[in-house]
């Protein structure tokens, strides 16, 4: 695999991927941490609509945590939701299942909690043979001594450390085009 390979997002081989942004778990996380998530999450959702990526969203113990914030849930309103008991999405049957129909290879991976359910997930995509994008800018924890570890561990585990603005260009590609000119506004 060339570095390009690795390191470069294609569009036809991404799947964006949303873990667990619930309201009673978000009341435990810093307010302008959660602001800056919620908006780059929701960057990269106005982007995968746009250019077509498909998009999975997991909830955890949606009884004890509630469901997906409303601001990200009515961006992807058609977006499959996988209500999950395991910590890392791969626990779910329905989840891969769906993630492997995609016949995608890269996976933009974006959630809470970053040393929890992210972390797990990652590990366990990078272990399936899945290209993991980590946007860290999109991922959080409680702490950022949490967030910070869990992110390094990731890394090792051949995670490409990214930023929502890089996922959003790297699948753009080039300048010019009409959906150049719609998305680079999200990032102004």
């Amino acid at each position: 695999m060339s570095v390009k390979d690795r390191f470069f997002l294609d569009r036809d081989k991404a799947v964006l991927v949303v873990i667990d942004v619930q309201e009673k778990l978000c009341l435990a996380m810093d307010h302008k941490v959660l602001h800056n998530l919620t908006k780059n999450i929701g960057i990269l959702l106005e982007t995968a609509a746009e250019l077509g990526l498909p998009v999975l969203v997991t909830e955890q113990y949606v009884k004890g945590l509630g469901a997906t914030l409303p601001e990200l849930k009515d961006k992807a309103a058609a977006a499959p939701c996988f209500e999950k008991m395991a910590f890392s999405c791969c626990g779910s049957a329905e989840f891969v299942e769906r993630l492997t129909a995609l016949g995608r290879t890269q996976v933009i991976v974006t959630g809470m909690e970053t040393h929890v359910c992210v972390l797990q997930t990652v590990i366990e995509l990078r272990d399936a043979g899945f290209e993991v994008h980590l946007v860290k800018d999109a991922v959080m924890s409680r702490s950022k001594q949490n967030w910070q570890t869990a992110v390094e561990a990731m890394v090792l585990t051949g995670a490409v450390p990214t930023s929502s603005e890089s996922v959003l260009f790297q699948l753009l590609k080039v300048a010019g085009s009409e959906e150049f000119k719609k998305l680079s506004k999200l990032v102004r």
